[in-house]
């Protein structure tokens, strides 16, 4: 088994990762930083992470954001 312990991500969900960083940026501030549809019309955690789990590309990036946002809070 492979330690995860340098992996800001281990252990956290997709759905956490989306809740934190609406939570932090809001859906208007989320759109800014990545331009997804699901952000700027008629966003929901639900929608979003439905967009998400079929879009690797998309993933990545919320995920990049997510690892900056928790470097730029320590």
């Amino acid at each position: 088994m492979t330690k995860q312990s340098n992996n800001p991500l281990h252990g956290l969900t997709l759905e956490q990762i989306m809740n934190k960083l609406v939570k932090y940026y809001g859906w208007e501030g989320l759109s800014k930083h990545i331009d997804i549809r699901c952000f700027s019309s008629d966003p929901s955690v639900k929608s979003s992470l439905k967009f998400l789990r079929k879009t690797p590309w998309a993933r990545t990036k919320v995920e990049a954001l997510y690892i900056r946002t928790q470097e730029s809070l320590k």
